[in-house]
């Protein structure tokens, strides 16, 4: 197996409130998609925001091998600029790159052409739908071209029709440059349709509670969701959510 493009070894996280996650490990290879699942409270942003280097761990250690312009993050709210047009909001970690203004602009019209908003470039975010703010924040994260792409659940706050298109088009997204995708969810069929790998995570502090591999192609084929592939592996993901409950009453 290659060298993990980002792995977590060990780590604990304790805030003044308590413990927050661990120790909790976990091994990010290039261009495999991961999904972390637990109940709310059990780490999984936290998790993420290691593996994004936007705070240490208290204890153990993040290896962060993709460099921090080389990982992106999208979180649950969009978190647009709302005086700026959805061409500005793509272009802008282009820009404080350094990035030339045309050249820039021009990359963000094409990174929006890719999740199917070509035409809404000067589109506010209060002009947009839910789905489509969601398209704009996934186009500010791919237009860097990341190795890695952290996405804290992405589509909470959607409907189920929007939250399918969208888990479908981040599949084809990947296709194209192949980047290791962490995904967080509490919904256990949507882990087992996006990720290759799902991590099941206990009740904070989130510890590993097991881990499901889906065997299946990516992008998922037609019906993937009546196959009795995925509806084994929502078993699994399943049973380890429960252990892990249980692990944490006994």
């Amino acid at each position: 197996m290659s060298e993990p493009l980002a792995a977590l070894e060990a780590v604990e996280v304790v805030y003044p409130r308590g413990p927050a996650l661990g120790p909790f490990s976990l091994a990010i290879q290039p261009g495999e998609i991961v999904g972390l699942v637990g109940p709310s409270g059990c780490g999984k942003s936290t998790a993420m925001r290691l593996l994004a280097g936007l705070e240490q761990p208290t204890r153990g250690r993040a290896h962060l091998g993709a460099a921090r312009g080389e990982t992106a993050v999208v979180f649950q709210s969009p978190t647009l600029m709302p005086w700026a047009s959805a061409r500005a909001n793509v272009a802008l970690p282009l820009e404080i790159g350094g990035m030339r203004h045309a050249e820039a602009r021009g990359r963000a019209d094409a990174a929006l052409a890719r999740v199917k908003l070509a035409g809404a470039e000067a589109a506010k975010p209060a002009q947009l739908s839910g789905g489509m703010a969601m398209r704009v924040s996934l186009a500010r994260a791919l237009v860097t071209d990341p190795e890695l792409l952290l996405l804290d659940e992405p589509f909470a706050a959607l409907d189920e029709i929007t939250r399918r298109a969208l888990g479908e088009d981040v599949h084809h997204l990947w296709a194209a440059s192949k980047p290791a995708i962490v995904f967080v969810t509490h919904n256990v069929e949507e882990a087992c349709f996006m990720a290759e790998r799902v991590v099941v995570m206990t009740p904070g502090p989130g510890r590993a509670a097991g881990e499901t591999r889906i065997d299946a192609s990516l992008p998922r084929p037609a019906g993937f969701r009546t196959s009795a592939v995925f509806r084994g592996a929502c078993e699994e993901v399943s049973q380890h959510l429960a252990a892990g409950m249980q692990g944490l009453a006994a």
